[in-house]
């Protein structure tokens, strides 16, 4: 999969280490300059071969690979620089996406915290202080959209974009072959197209009509609602001069054009392009008076920021305004697109997000946009998700993304958003004897099958949030240190809010004489395994034996009498062995803790073949002797 949306906004912050060049390197960094990835790729790979191997010429194939976002490659090359003296902070959170985008969160979170650690005003190490386990919070919410490859538009190739006006669908494709091959991922040059909806599905595309596509790429659309002026982006190149910058580099460039009779002509260069940066990914306001793009040009943020510029009424632009930092960060925001709520939407590496780019949503505060949200599991994969475009009339729209089961390097994707019923839940956890708030506790949201939905820590207040399907009920359970694990249910409720109360007791009250006492552990019938409710309870005893380090456990695990006297012993030592076995795996050392099962040897009730439901109940049980204090 390639990273397509990079190469329409060239922007390149080298974390190289500073060397000098030789013989060796010239040939690949010469392609690496170029921005050429691929073939830098290979260049550094043959230098590799030939035993020429060093710390640049690691980071440099570490950045080619992560620039055409094969980041299994990168994360093994930055492996090798990672360790190394005076590393580069960008290179950390470079190292850091790839594993994430890998799948491998655990060590995403050692390497942000070390990216922190060095670029400690950095926003987005800010972000991820604030909140280091949002990967798998994001992860647990429900996907709230449902993406659709639109198989009938993409190819091989790479496609992108999708804007609807009217019946015509505008996109940017690759799949042109008689255009030569890009360097940076080896596909066609890209052209914009139009596709028609013909009963619903959008197919029979062509390429666009008119002066707008040249021999060099063209992107992304922006058409004004009166369907006169498209706003567009491409290589530095007009009325036949392919410019470059100082550094050889050909920058993209924000373009115009007037649709006349049917075609899009008089093609125009905006008054603040420049060949020493880019300018591109156009969108326009609902009432067509703004202009936002992204651009690299000097006085932004990071390596990309999102900016605004007035449409005057003759047409022409005003000054450009970068917005806030609420919006940009030091990372990549690309693809602004703006409904017709005023709700901004783009994409960012440096906001947190679950892949490489995530789509957010910003919406409409006055003059400016409120705090961005992640769109979540549906829009976002582990991979880029980017050119999200919405309408919130028809709750439809359209992402493009190279995650894994598309057809091509990026496809385009139909979005619809569906429709829940949430409940949003406030659980506040108190301390049963003293009516205060305790701050730092875990709470666990599941429904009634068992299921755990989403984990949270209550704030100062005692209080956690959660957002639950409505008119069903919920569990949830708290775990607290030096408290005694508890649950409450949360009733069915088509409320926009509920609240609840969860009361906690110190741990120390599930002491009584010489035993813990826990509510019953409850195993199915005839089989052995720790279900949920279970390790709920046993979380209690662990909790217990953390806080009093000299204590030991004995587990008696007894049946009732409805089996073979046999079999009922050898179910509850598989029983007994279970339950040492997970407190165990808590940390508890194991010669604190034995078990043995006696069957249906010692019930509870006496009961003969006359026993009642509730009896057998009582006697299938777990109890805890304390052996020693």
């Amino acid at each position: 999969m390639k990273k397509i949306y990079t190469f329409l906004l060239l922007v390149v912050v080298s974390t190289a280490i500073a060397t000098a060049q030789n013989k060796d390197t010239k040939k690949a960094d010469q392609l690496y300059d170029r921005l050429l990835y691929t073939d830098a790729a290979d260049a550094y790979q043959k230098l590799l071969k030939k035993g020429k191997g060093s710390r640049y010429v690691f980071e440099r194939l570490a950045n080619s690979y992560y620039y055409i976002n094969d980041t299994k490659q990168a994360e093994t090359f930055y492996k090798r620089v990672i360790k190394g003296r005076k590393v580069n902070p960008e290179t950390v959170y470079n190292y850091s996406q790839s594993l994430k985008a890998n799948g491998k969160f655990s060590d995403y979170n050692t390497y942000m915290k070390q990216f922190a650690e060095m670029n400690p005003g950095d926003s987005r190490a800010i972000a991820f202080m604030k909140n280091p386990n949002y990967v798998p919070t994001i992860m647990e919410e429900r996907a709230k959209y449902e993406a659709k490859n639109m198989e009938e538009i993409n190819t091989e190739y790479s496609e992108f974009g999708g804007t609807m006006i009217g019946k015509d669908f505008y996109f940017s494709s690759a799949r042109n072959t008689s255009r030569k091959k890009y360097g940076w991922n080896e596909e066609p040059y890209l052209d914009i197209y139009k596709a028609s909806d013909v009963g619903g599905t959008i197919k029979n595309a062509d390429l666009l009509p008119g002066e707008v596509n040249t021999k060099y790429h063209e992107g992304n659309v922006a058409i004004s609602a009166d369907g006169k002026r498209m706003y567009f982006d491409r290589n530095d190149y007009f009325r036949g001069d392919y410019d470059k910058s100082s550094e050889g580099v050909n920058q993209i460039n924000l373009y115009y054009a007037e649709n006349i009779d049917g075609n899009w002509r008089d093609v125009q260069s905006v008054a603040f392009n420049s060949n020493e940066y880019s300018t591109g990914h156009p969108a326009l306001s609902p009432d067509g008076n703004t202009l936002y793009f992204v651009s690299d040009m000097p006085g932004g943020k990071g390596m990309s920021d999102i900016y605004k510029v007035a449409v005057n009424k003759d047409g022409s632009l005003g000054t450009p305004v970068r917005l806030d930092d609420s919006i940009n960060t030091e990372g990549r925001e690309v693809f602004p697109f703006v409904d017709s709520n005023g709700t901004l939407y783009f994409s960012s590496d440096g906001h947190m997000g679950i892949g490489g780019l995530d789509v957010f949503a910003a919406e409409a505060a006055g003059n400016g946009f409120e705090k961005p949200r992640n769109l979540g599991k549906g829009v976002n994969s582990p991979e880029d998700d980017f050119a999200f475009k919405f309408n919130p009339t028809t709750m439809t729209g359209f992402v493009s993304s190279n995650r894994s089961g598309g057809k091509g390097s990026d496809d385009i994707y139909a979005i619809k958003e569906l429709e829940f019923c949430d409940v949003a839940i406030t659980i506040q956890v108190m301390d049963e004897y003293t009516d205060k708030p305790i701050s730092g506790a875990r709470v666990d949201l599941y429904d009634t099958f068992e299921n755990k939905l989403s984990t949270k820590t209550t704030g100062a207040d005692g209080k956690a949030d959660f957002m639950a399907e409505c008119d069903k009920e919920h569990v949830i359970q708290g775990v607290a240190p030096g408290y005694e694990s508890n649950a409450v249910t949360v009733a069915s409720a088509n409320d926009t809010k509920v609240s609840s109360l969860l009361e906690m007791r110190p741990i120390e009250e599930i002491i009584s004489d010489d035993r813990v006492v826990l509510n019953p552990i409850l195993f199915d019938l005839n089989k052995h395994n720790i279900k949920p409710q279970a390790a709920f309870e046993l979380d209690k005893l662990v909790a217990i034996m953390q806080k009093y380090p000299n204590m030991k456990i004995n587990v008696e695990s007894h049946t009732d009498n409805r089996s073979s006297d046999q079999y009922n012993l050898d179910l509850s030592e598989r029983r007994a062995q279970s339950t040492v076995q997970y407190v165990i795996s808590k940390g508890i050392d194991a010669s604190r803790i034995s078990g043995k099962g006696f069957g249906e040897s010692k019930p509870a009730v006496d009961c003969g073949n006359a026993c009642t439901e509730a009896q057998h109940q009582k006697n299938r049980r777990s109890e805890f002797i304390i052996i020693e204090r």
